[in-house]
């Protein structure tokens, strides 16, 4: 098992900025990629950005230049960045881990990020 435990979110305005943070504890083998999801009322959950192990990252186009994800492989811990937030990226953001060695996923229990216009 894998334990996810997030912390981060709330309430900016429009054109703020938030950090979500997400340390990861259990079963964890070195090999994984660690990343954040996000779900809108009435949408599916969608993949915002990842990262691996060994640094590579991917982003939603939507948040390309605005977000970065990062990692501190010591610590087991993904942050994402949030910078010049838009009222659409209000959501309900999930950390995902993924470990490569069996594929399995695992998820936080979510943080709401609301940005007013």
């Amino acid at each position: 098992q894998v334990q996810l435990v997030e912390s981060g979110g709330g309430l900016v305005q429009a054109g703020g900025s938030l950090r979500l943070s997400c340390a990861a504890s259990g079963n964890i083998f070195s090999i994984n990629a660690m990343g954040w999801y996000r779900q809108a009322p009435g949408r599916q959950r969608e993949l915002v950005a990842f990262i691996t192990s060994g640094g590579r990252t991917n982003y939603l186009d939507s948040v390309k230049g605005r977000f970065t994800i990062s990692r501190d492989n010591a610590k087991n811990t993904v942050y994402l960045q949030m910078n010049s937030l838009k009222p659409e990226d209000t959501a309900v953001y999930y950390c995902n881990f993924e470990r490569f060695s069996d594929s399995k996923h695992y998820w936080g229990q979510g943080t709401q990020v609301t940005v007013s216009s």
